[in-house]
C-alpha cells in the first residue's frame, strides 16, 4: 500500500502538451523579436510612392516578400544571440534573453537563425525576381558582418543600420519591377539615417555620467559624442526634409485635373512630422523609434493627414 501511495505522489514528467513543450517555440519567437516586425512595413514605401499598391497581385507579392524580409531579420537576431549568449548572461537586462537564459539552446539558435538566412533568399528566387533575392541575400550578409564586426567600427555601424532601412524600403518596388526615384531614395536614407542617430544620441544622453552603463549598453557609443551624433541627426533631418521638397515638387503642380497640388501641401506635413519628432531628439527620448511613432498623438496625426495627402496626389484626386 505503501508502494502504491509513493507511486502516486511521485511526480511525473510533463507531456507533450505541458508548458515545457512549448518553451523552445516561444523562445525562438521571442528572440526573433516580432516587436520588431513593424520595420518590414516599409516593403510597401516604394509601391505606395508610385501608386502600385492596390492591384491583388501587388497585395500578394508585397505580402510574400514582407514574410520573407521578417525570417531574413530573425535569422540575424538569432545567430546574434547565439553569438553573444555568454556577454549577454552578464549584462542586467540582456541576460532575460532567451538564449543566455538557456531557454533556447545556443546550437539550436545558430540552426534555426542559419537555415532561416540561406531559405529566405532561396523563396525570394523562386517566389519573386532573382534581384529581389540578391537584394535580400545581401540584407542578410551585410547584418551578420554587423553582428560580428562592423558593429564595432566608428560611423560605419550607423551606414549598415541605415542601409538596412534603405533596402527594406527598395525591395517592395525591386520585387514589382518599379523604377525607384533618386529622391525617394535619398529621403528615405537620411531619414532613416535621422531616426538611428538621434536613437544613439538618446541613449547617449540618457547614460551620460556613467561609462559603465554605457559601454554595456552599446559598447561603441562610449567613442561617439553627444555633440556629433547631434550634428549628424540634424544633418540627416535637413538632407531629408530637402529632399522630399524637390521629390514633391517634381511634378509641378496640379496633376490631370487634381483638386489640389497635394503632393506639393504634402511637403507641410513632412515638415512637421520631422520637426515634432526632432523634439523628442532633442530631449534624448528617442531611443525607441517604435515607441515615439504610437505613442505622441500629434506625431500620429501629422502622420496621418500626411498619408492622406500622398494618398490624393496619388490618385490624382
Amino acid at each position: 500500500m505503501a508502494d502504491r501511495t509513493a507511486l502516486l505522489e511521485r511526480p511525473h514528467p510533463p507531456g507533450p502538451s505541458g508548458p515545457s513543450a512549448l518553451a523552445l517555440p516561444l523562445g525562438l519567437l521571442k528572440t526573433a523579436r516580432p516587436r520588431q516586425w513593424v520595420k518590414n512595413v516599409l516593403v510597401v514605401a516604394a509601391p505606395a510612392a508610385a501608386g502600385e499598391l492596390f492591384s491583388r497581385h501587388s497585395l500578394i507579392q508585397l505580402a510574400v516578400v514582407f514574410a520573407l524580409f521578417t525570417a531574413a531579420a530573425s535569422a540575424v537576431y538569432l545567430i546574434n544571440d547565439a553569438r553573444d549568449a555568454d556577454a549577454d548572461r552578464a549584462h542586467p537586462t540582456k541576460c532575460r534573453r532567451p538564449v543566455a537564459a538557456g531557454q533556447v539552446p545556443v546550437a539550436v539558435a545558430y540552426v534555426v537563425g542559419g537555415l532561416l538566412a540561406v531559405l529566405a533568399p532561396v523563396a525570394a528566387a523562386a517566389l519573386c525576381t532573382p534581384l529581389t533575392a540578391a537584394l535580400l541575400a545581401a540584407y542578410v550578409v551585410m547584418q551578420l558582418a554587423y553582428c560580428v564586426s562592423l558593429k564595432h567600427v566608428l560611423v560605419v555601424d550607423l551606414a549598415v543600420v541605415t542601409t538596412g532601412f534603405l533596402m527594406r524600403a527598395m525591395i517592395g518596388g525591386v520585387a514589382l519591377g518599379i523604377p525607384l526615384s533618386r529622391w525617394f531614395l535619398i529621403t528615405t536614407g537620411f531619414g532613416a539615417l535621422f531616426m538611428v542617430s538621434a536613437k544613439r544620441y538618446s541613449e547617449a544622453v540618457q547614460m551620460s555620467g556613467s561609462s559603465e552603463k554605457l559601454g554595456a549598453t552599446r559598447a561603441l557609443l562610449t567613442e561617439y559624442t553627444t555633440g556629433y551624433l547631434r550634428f549628424v541627426w540634424q544633418l540627416a533631418a535637413g538632407v531629408a526634409v530637402l529632399a522630399y521638397c524637390l521629390w514633391a515638387m517634381e511634378s509641378g503642380g496640379t496633376a490631370n485635373g487634381s483638386l489640389l497640388p497635394w503632393r506639393q501641401l504634402s511637403m507641410a506635413a513632412f515638415v512637421l512630422a520631422v520637426l515634432r519628432y526632432a523634439v523628442f531628439a532633442d530631449r534624448g527620448t528617442a531611443g525607441e523609434p517604435e515607441d515615439v511613432v504610437l505613442r505622441d498623438r500629434a506625431l500620429a496625426v501629422i502622420g496621418l493627414v500626411w498619408i492622406a495627402m500622398y494618398g490624393l496626389a496619388v490618385a490624382d484626386l
